[in-house]
């Protein structure tokens, strides 16, 4: 007996050490609630000794506790429990009815975290308690002590455990009391006798069942918590912030505004944007100021108007000399947004020249394959097409040439390529 309740003391040690050194290495761990109370009851059989014509009911159905468990983390944690008994005896033995009473200090171990039950089970728990405590023995009858038998007692037990809520779970325990100490037999008739000892002298078998509830402000209990599971939770978290934020950052036309806060999402490569990623435009005509340098050559100006003898403007010189272009973004079919003046410039003469024709010749640049780029120009000519075709102009009155690549540029400066990548007319 006295190897026991050296390894229950040895236990209890053990689980405040380790309880303490895992709450040091795990100080993240402070989302979950510590405090608990469990009220049960159930059936209890005592082992020996009982005097000759004395014998119990094989299960007594007269027991109940109460306790109050703490834990120190995630894993283990400490209890205290008080429990009370009531033994009679079974039909055909000699009457006697004696009461229990026991207090208890415990350590406990989480066996469904340290198992990490977790991994496939969140309503299924399983703890280990050991401990112990001091017990009073009351002989009620045939004999009234004046003095109560007491004793120490040592607990073993383990609760498998149901969770209901965040609030309550179900538990049923299974628990050997050794009392160790003794002087009376459980009727209470006969003092135990050292020679006569056994080593199952005082023994109960303790079967019940009851609830925990659980206290605190946080949503778990520690019995449910796991910090794998938790960390888990929290990198997927992250995973699906940082994706947002990747999300956020994308900026499809490079000019340094996300798209979410992009006001212009088309903006042409390499001009400068205010913070709302509009393209700078100081002097509101509709194209960016950083490619009206580039473009005074190849786009229709005010100091390229050309006036015939009646003071009006000569559109079909305009047209044919290559200052009306229709200008693409890089490997791109759709027309940037400022020049799509230039085809409006087409489809006036054409509304008030009924009798003439236009031939849409479309050019790329010399990023590429020739042929791919043959195929790219003869589209953008074909997209210019659709637009007049919609605007009203007759299918009839415009033909589609794609010239491919135009050479005529420096092929590593960038805004030098954006001249060449238009689709320009010629009347007929």
């Amino acid at each position: 007996m006295k190897k026991i309740t050296l390894l229950m003391a040895t236990f209890l040690f053990g689980v405040v050490v380790m309880a303490q050194n895992n709450e040091q290495e795990n100080l993240i761990n402070t989302d979950y609630n510590k405090w608990s109370i469990e009220f049960g009851g159930g059936f209890v059989k005592p082992s020996s000794p009982f005097a000759d014509g004395y014998r119990v009911k094989g299960i007594a159905p007269y027991q109940a506790s109460v306790g109050v468990r703490y834990m120190m983390n995630e894993k283990f944690g400490l209890r205290t429990n008080f429990g009370y008994a009531s033994l009679s005896e079974e039909e055909g033995s000699l009457p006697f009815e004696t009461s229990y009473y026991r207090a208890t200090l415990e350590g406990v171990s989480n066996l469904g975290n340290i198992l990490e039950f977790s991994e496939w089970t969140n309503t299924f728990g399983l703890l280990f308690h050991a401990g112990g405590g001091y017990s009073v023995i009351n002989h009620e009858a045939p004999l009234e002590l004046d003095e109560k038998d007491t004793s120490f007692n040592i607990v073993l037990g383990i609760t498998p455990q149901i969770k209901i809520s965040e609030r309550v779970a179900f538990y049923a325990d299974f628990s050997l009391i050794p009392n160790v100490g003794m002087e009376r037999t459980w009727d209470g008739t006969e003092v135990i006798q050292t020679a006569s000892r056994r080593i199952d002298d005082g023994l109960l078998y303790n079967v019940s069942a009851g609830f925990n509830i659980y206290l605190g402000g946080n949503d778990k209990h520690a019995d449910w918590y796991s910090e794998e599971t938790t960390l888990k939770s929290k990198i997927e978290e992250l995973e699906d912030r940082l994706a947002k934020v990747e999300t956020d950052l994308i900026d499809t036309d490079q000019d340094g505004v996300p798209d979410y806060l992009d006001r212009e999402a088309n903006t042409p490569s390499g001009v400068a944007v205010n913070t709302k990623g509009i393209a700078v435009d100081n002097n509101k005509n509709g194209i960016p100021d950083e490619l009206e340098p580039s473009l005074d050559q190849r786009y229709v100006n005010e100091s390229d108007y050309v006036r015939n003898q009646g003071g009006g403007l000569n559109v079909k010189e305009l047209l044919d000399k290559g200052y009306v272009n229709v200008y693409f973004k890089f490997n791109s079919t759709t027309p940037e947004t400022y020049s799509l003046e230039a085809i409006n410039y087409l489809i006036k003469y054409m509304d008030e020249n009924p009798g003439a024709n236009a031939e849409l010749i479309g050019y790329a640049d010399e990023i590429g394959d020739p042929a791919y780029n043959k195929n790219l120009s003869e589209k953008r000519a074909n997209k210019v097409k659709e637009i007049l075709v919609a605007s009203g102009v007759a299918e009839g009155r415009l033909t589609v040439t794609g010239n491919g690549e135009d050479a005529s540029v420096e092929k590593g400066s960038a805004q030098a390529r954006q001249l060449v990548r238009r689709v320009t007319f010629k009347l007929k």
